[in-house]
């Protein structure tokens, strides 16, 4: 009996160490890419966008997944005059979260620039039926003047 309480008692102490290993590790982890997006971020407004990529890629190698990060990418490759690329990263957030409205507002502003204005339409509707599916009706009204201007631009 002696040798199956001790026996447990070791179990135990394993399993709470290595609980406690694993929450370090993913302590860590999230220190760094918290330090690497800010770094990020700051380098973004000081308007330094190759550093600022750098940074934003790092994040990206540690967790692919965060959408915040591949805009933030996306708006630094457009101000390296990078816009396919950048129409790259916004169209990866919108297959991963369709009604994530920010990309459908950043990849119209990319299409625009590329002189894609028919695309962009497309896209400036999507994020103003998001927005008024979302209970947003300022915003829809703003991308619906946007859409305006676009629209009677391409009619002149």
């Amino acid at each position: 009996m002696e040798i199956f309480q001790s026996g447990s008692g070791l179990v135990a102490t394993i399993t709470v160490f290595s609980s406690v290993c694993i929450l370090i590790y993913f302590a860590v982890k999230t220190l760094i890419t918290s330090n690497r997006f800010q770094k990020g971020v700051t380098l973004y407004q000081q308007k330094n966008y190759e550093a600022a990529e750098v940074a934003f890629r790092e994040v990206i190698a540690i967790n692919s997944t965060n959408d915040v990060v591949h805009l933030l990418l996306g708006d630094c490759l457009v101000q390296q005059d990078r816009v396919k690329d950048a129409i790259a990263e916004f169209q990866f957030v919108i297959q991963r979260a369709p009604k994530k409205v920010d990309a459908y507002l950043r990849l119209s502003n990319a299409l625009i620039a590329q002189g894609n204005r028919s695309e962009a339409i497309s896209n400036l509707e999507k994020s103003r039926d998001l927005f008024q599916a979302q209970r947003q009706p300022q915003k829809a009204e703003q991308v619906n003047q946007l859409l305006q201007k676009l629209q009677s631009k391409r009619s002149v």
